[in-house]
């Protein structure tokens, strides 16, 4: 049975290289996901992307991180725009063929 997340995302995600990421290999009890809706168009987004990437990067260092994932959920309008932006991001997103999901 798929958990709430996979129910809202679908069954895989994607990683910076566009490999397919089970939602469930990082959901379940004691996890915490937290979906970034973002577009490369907003500035105040741009300004807090690198905030987050650097509070994400030092995180998943510390003994807890493996009990937090973030997934872009974007708002960007064309697959070249998506890519640019996902590139500056060290976690997952929401495949940009499926945003209609959002």
């Amino acid at each position: 049975m798929a958990g709430p997340i996979a129910t809202l995302l679908g069954a895989v995600v994607q990683n910076g290289s566009k490999d397919e990421i089970q939602v469930s290999s990082f959901s379940g009890e004691g996890k915490v996901i937290g979906l970034y809706f973002s577009a490369h168009w907003c500035p105040p987004c741009r300004a807090f992307t690198p905030k987050l990437a650097d509070f994400y990067k030092n995180f998943k260092q510390s003994p807890r991180g493996d009990e937090l994932e973030i997934v872009f959920v974007s708002s960007d309008k064309t697959q070249t725009d998506f890519d640019t932006y996902f590139g500056d991001m060290p976690w997952l997103a929401l495949p940009f063929e499926k945003r209609d999901v959002k």
